[in-house]
């Protein structure tokens, strides 16, 4: 637990917060993190908002939606929780343990809110901010989420006079139940950009978010070549 105390950078005054934060409702539906979860969303929501209105001061309200958007979506949360081990202090119930749940996104992301507003009621809102900022921090330095990266791949194509998209799983790994899947998607002139996830949809997702990567970088090349 020390591990995730530095991760976090937040040492609990109350253990008790922290174990309730880490307590699936499948392995004990009376005290499980639901209402801690559902704190740690609005906390999150406020500290992420902030973080991003003193750092980017020349973005519109729109854009600065998006962007928190992406940072605080279920796969970027997921995956701090992955960098931090919390699946491996989940406490879960046999049903979920079987089926993988532990690496779970929807899993792993509900638990970082859940943390977050367990640290609001053990030290306030500096506390949370803490907890939050190690979060954030990580992300931004370690990945490129998007909310929605299928939806804005699908808007950038259309913006730029293409329309041949298509998606492909090219590989499958692992039981039923705890299947990985492989995606790629392919644009018009053979522009491709992989992804991996637990579900075809999560995979589509980090494909989508790859090549808009791929295409914006692009696209920042070209007009820096013409000037």
């Amino acid at each position: 637990m020390n591990s995730l105390t530095t991760k976090i950078n937040y040492k609990f005054k109350n253990q008790k917060l922290l174990d309730r934060a880490l307590c699936h409702s499948s392995f004990d539906r009376k005290h499980s993190n639901e209402r801690l979860e559902f704190l740690g969303d609005a906390v999150l929501e406020l500290c992420s908002s902030e973080r991003l209105f003193l750092a980017y001061p020349e973005m519109d309200e729109g854009e600065l939606t998006r962007k928190r958007a992406s940072m605080v979506c279920e796969d970027a949360l997921s995956f701090f929780a992955r960098y931090a081990n919390i699946g491996e202090y989940l406490k879960i119930g046999r049903s979920e343990e079987v089926t993988g749940g532990r690496d779970k996104p929807s899993m792993l992301a509900d638990a970082v809110e859940a943390i977050i507003g367990a640290a609001y009621l053990d030290g306030g809102l500096e506390a949370a901010q803490c907890v939050v900022s190690s979060v954030l921090e990580y992300i931004e330095k370690n990945a490129v989420f998007h909310a929605d990266a299928k939806s804005e791949l699908q808007m950038f194509v259309q913006r730029n006079g293409k329309n041949n998209l298509r998606y492909e799983v090219f590989k499958q790994e692992g039981p039923p139940h705890n299947t990985t899947f492989y995606v790629r998607v392919i644009l018009d002139e053979g522009i491709s950009a992989e992804g991996v996830g637990k579900s075809k949809k999560q995979a589509e997702q980090q494909s989508a978010a790859k090549l808009l990567e791929i295409l914006t970088n692009e696209g920042a090349a070209t007009q820096e070549s013409k000037h």
